[in-house]
This record gives C-alpha cells, structure tokens and sequence, in this order.
C-alpha cells in the first residue's frame, strides 16, 4: 500500500516563491474549497508532475511555470510503501529529479528516463494512466474508464489486479524467441555448408583410392622436381657460402684502414696547432720591439732571425699536412671501396638465408609427397586427409545437437508466450475477478439509487440492463448517470486494487464532481459512501463550500492574493 504523507509546491501554476504545503493523511475526508482560478486544483497538477513529470489538466509543462517568477518551480512529495519513506523532489529552471529512501538519495548515476522507470515500475508499480483512474476523478481533462480505449482499459485493470508483469514477460520472450530464430538459421546454414564439406571429402577420398595409380605418379613426378631443385640449390649455396669465405681476409682489412685514418686525424689536429703556436710567436716578434714582462728593447737583427725561422717552420708544417691530406684521401677512398665490398658480402649473406630457407621447404615437401606415396601404395588414404573427415563429422554432430537444443528452446518459449498473451494466463486471471468487479460496481451503483444491472467482459466491454431487460450504452445516460458509473468505477478498482494490495493506496481526490453531474440526491448517496471508507484521506475540490462545511472533518480554502495562490 502507497500512503501519501505530504505534498508541497513553489513558483508552481499561480503559487509564488514559496511552499505550499497539504498533509495527505490528517483526515479521513477534507474538502478543498475557492473561487475559480484560486487554485485550488493545483494539487493535482502538482501530484502528477511530481511522480510522472505532466500535469493532470490539458496544459504544456512550460506553462506550470510561474509566470511572474518565471523560475524556483519545484514540488516535493512524501509517502511510505511497506514501512519504508520515500521523497520526490521534481523541478524545473533549474530542473531537477531526485528520489530519496530513507534519506538517502537513490540512482544518482542513472539519467532522468531511466530513473521514471524506476519509479513506476519498480517502487510505485503503477503509471499516469493507472494513478488517474485510482486516485483521481476530475470533471475536465480526466477520461473515465469508459472513455478510455479497450488497450487502456485493459491495461488499467492489468496494473490493479498486478499482472503486467506478463505482459513484459511475454515482451522478453518475444525478443528471445526473435533471438533463437535467428541463431536457429545460423547453425541450420553452418550445419549445411559442413555436410556439404563431407560429401566433397567423402568423394575426393573415394577419388584417391579409385585413381591412386595416377595420383603416385603425380607425386613422384613433384618430388623429382623438388629433388633437382634442392642439388641446384645446395650447389648455389656451397658457391656462395665460398666467395664469403675467401673474403674474409680481405674484410679483416676493413679496421686497419679506419684505424689508419683515425691517426692521419689526429696527426693533422697537432700539425694544425703547431702551426697556430707558430703563428702567435712569429706576430709576437713583428709587432713587439720590446719584451711585454720585462720591457727590454729586442733586438732588431733577433727578432728579423726569429720571424723568418718562424714563417719557415709555418711552411714545413703547412707542406706536412697537405702531404697526410693526401694520404688521408688514399685511406677514404680505400674504405669507400671496402664499405662497397662489405655490402656485397652482406648481400650474399642474405641470399644464403633465403636459399637455406627454400632448402628447409623442399626437404619438407619432399619429405611430406614421400610419405603419401609410401601410403598410396599401400592403399591407404592419407592421415591428414583421415582428421579432416573426422573433424568434419564431429562438427556435424555437434551443430545437430545445437539445432535439436534451440528447437526444444524455441518450443518452450513459444507455449510460454501462448500462455502469456492476453488469451492466456492474464484472461484467467481477469475471468476470476471479474465477477467480484462486477458485484461491486453494482453494489455501489445500487447505494448511489442507480438500478440498472452492469457487466463488465474480460474485454472490458460493458453490457448495461434495466430491471425491465432493456439494453443501454455507457454513452446512452445523461452526465449525471455517467458520473455515478464513473464513481461505481472509481470505488471498485480501489476496492479491488486493495485486495490485490497493488496499487492500493490512501489517497482519493475528486475535483469538482459535485458541481456538474451530480444532483442533491446523488451527492447524499455518494458522501454516505466516502464515510464508509476505513484507512482512506479523501480530498473533494468544490466552489460550492458553503453548503458542505458540516459534512467534512477538515476544510482548506484557497484564495487569491496579489496575482499568487495562497492557502488559507
């Protein structure tokens, strides 16, 4: 059972930036009072918006926003189911939608869509179209039972009697009967195109047993080719893997020269400081006429001496390296050509590896043909050609058992679903309560002085006599006679939603109903009933107050104030 504590509303319809607030189960019955346009139908837009995100009047979502504020609008509701408490908080600029357990937020990580499936599904068990035939009954936008489609209909009573379960059943198991199907095709395909593969191994093992003379030949025919191209190549091995060998000498050259050439560096490096030292002194001497450290004069004919000694050993060390430059150029030639040679070598090399590995698949083949022909000739079909067929046969078998699984499968899922449609367990199960439906809808029809005989099929199709066996339509009777079918209704799928303890709970608001329909008779029969009602908190919204104060235990009044809503 769903007890509905309390609900509150802000910036929502006509109510301004602050909480209205309505406790649910204070009293057994309390009458919602104010002139149009106060506000006072404003909880039950507040309600369905909480729980399904609509209202229950024909307006968008945007316009549930204040217009003056124009943002804040949020609602929050509180109930208990099975002794734990339950809070909806839903809101708009910004939006928001949080369901709280206990205090604890619920399904932070899941997105809004997900998170309302989970509301309906799984904690209230009951949708908009459901709640609106079990909690409310409005004389504007709401559609009474009898207006509603035969699907809906259907549906409204499958979430009273709590058999949509069902209908979802039946919903996987038409998606896993779609799933076996199409495995099922998968391996019938597999399973021919493997019997296919038999026949062909079948045949071509029956072949080479009627032809194996031929096929010897065939085959010896390969390993003589093979064997002459394997002395070919072994030959072109033996020729190659020598002209390596005798290189070796040669390459071991290879790090003389570079180690030659290293020196001649190094040896034009200190002829080249030699002849930066040379230099420096022999400027010295040009631009000095006396000693910088000790400023004694040089003498003239000493420092003529000492520039020509110095510009002679320039000279010297300049002819000495232009003579290593040109051996150097020896040496770099020497191993441009050694580098050439060594990349050849290596070449070979590479074309050894590649001969070894053609050498490695002769013998195989040769090896491999052998074998065979040994085998032919002793009348027996080749191992390698045995496992295949074999391998072959045990797939075969092996994918029938797959096929004869899925069938079976198939077939317990297809009488599951035949069980499951609404010709199966779901009629048994509405064919048993619907003569208990029918005994209360006309027992209340009967405490509300309306005598006619109501039936109701397991289509939900009504058939409606009078005590003279005249037949009536739900749409033959005046609005005041539908509006006590619509109540008859309303008071059923309660009672019954109570013995199934699905979607029973203790709220029941009625907008309205009293200012339409019902005449002074009617209202009498119809409160005599509501005062009936044990453990229910009954909300009836009225404009005609005045004449029905002392007939309810609690009063709410609603008033315009300043363009806001404002409980009194």
């Amino acid at each position: 059972m769903i007890i509905f504590k309390k609900v509150r509303w802000k910036n929502f319809l006509s109510t301004g930036n602050y909480f209205t607030e309505v406790e649910l189960d204070r009293n057994p019955t309390t009458l919602i009072i104010g002139e149009n346009g106060s506000g006072k139908s404003t909880i039950l837009d507040a309600l369905c918006f909480v729980l399904f995100n609509r209202p229950f009047r024909q307006v968008s979502k945007t316009q549930l926003i204040n217009s003056i504020n124009l943002g804040g609008t949020e609602v929050e509701l509180e109930f208990i189911i099975q002794k734990k408490n339950f809070k909806i908080v839903r809101a708009m600029k910004p939006n928001r939608f949080e369901i709280y357990c206990e205090d604890r937020m619920m399904n932070q990580d899941a997105n809004a869509l997900d998170t309302q499936k989970i509301l309906e599904q799984q904690i209230l068990k009951l949708n908009y179209r459901s709640f609106t035939q079990v909690v409310i009954l409005g004389s504007s936008t709401f559609v009474p039972f009898m207006q509603l489609k035969s699907r809906d209909r259907r549906e409204v009573v499958e979430d009273i009697l709590d058999i949509k379960i069902f209908s979802l059943m039946n919903f996987l198991l038409k998606h896993k009967v779609k799933e076996i199907s199409e495995e099922l095709k998968s391996i019938e395909y597999e399973f021919k195109l493997t019997r296919e593969k038999i026949n062909l191994q079948t045949k071509y093992i029956e072949d080479i047993k009627k032809n194996k003379v031929k096929i010897i030949e065939e085959k010896q025919l390969v390993v003589d080719d093979s064997q002459g191209v394997l002395e070919k190549e072994n030959q072109n091995k033996k020729n190659i893997e020598l002209v390596i060998k005798s290189a070796q000498p040669e390459l071991a050259k290879k790090d003389k020269i570079l180690n030659t050439i290293r020196e001649f560096h190094k040896m034009e490096a200190q002829l080249s400081n030699r002849i930066d030292e040379n230099e420096r002194q022999r400027k010295f001497f040009s631009e000095n006429d006396e000693c910088p450290t000790c400023t004694q004069t040089i003498d003239e004919e000493l420092k003529q001496i000492k520039i020509k000694e110095k510009t002679n050993r320039i000279a010297e060390l300049k002819e000495g390296i232009q003579k290593l430059q040109s051996q150097l150029k020896e040496k770099e030639t020497e191993k441009d050509k050694m580098n050439d040679f060594a990349k050849e070598i290596r070449e070979k090399e590479v074309e050894v590896a590649k001969i070894s590995a053609s050498i490695s698949a002769l013998r195989r083949l040769i090896e491999q043909e052998s074998k065979l022909i040994e085998n032919y000739k002793k009348g027996e079909v080749s191992e390698e050609d045995k496992i295949k067929l074999t391998r072959l046969s045990e797939r075969l078998k092996m994918q029938e058992e797959q096929i004869s699984k899925l069938r079976e499968d198939k077939f317990y899922v297809d009488v599951a679903r035949n069980m499951l449609m609404d010709t199966g367990i779901k009629t048994k199960v509405i064919n048993k309560y619907l003569p208990v439906m029918n005994k209360l809808i006309n027992g209340y029809l009967t405490s509300m002085d309306f005598y006619v005989n109501f039936t109701l099929d397991n289509n939900f199709n009504e058939t409606i006599k009078s005590r003279h066996r005249d037949e009536f339509s739900y749409s033959s009777f005046s609005e005041g006679e539908k509006m006590r079918i619509d109540l008859a209704l309303l008071f059923t799928w309660r009672a019954v939603a109570k013995m199934k303890n699905s979607t029973n709970t203790n709220l029941l608001i009625l907008d309205e109903i009293f200012d339409s329909s019902l005449d002074t008779t009617g209202t009498d029969d119809f409160l005599k009933i509501l005062h009936t009602f044990a453990d229910q908190n009954v909300f009836v919204i009225s404009h005609k107050g005045d004449t029905m104060f002392d007939k309810f235990r609690s009063v709410i009044k609603f008033e315009k104030q300043r363009n806001f809503s404002k409980l009194l």
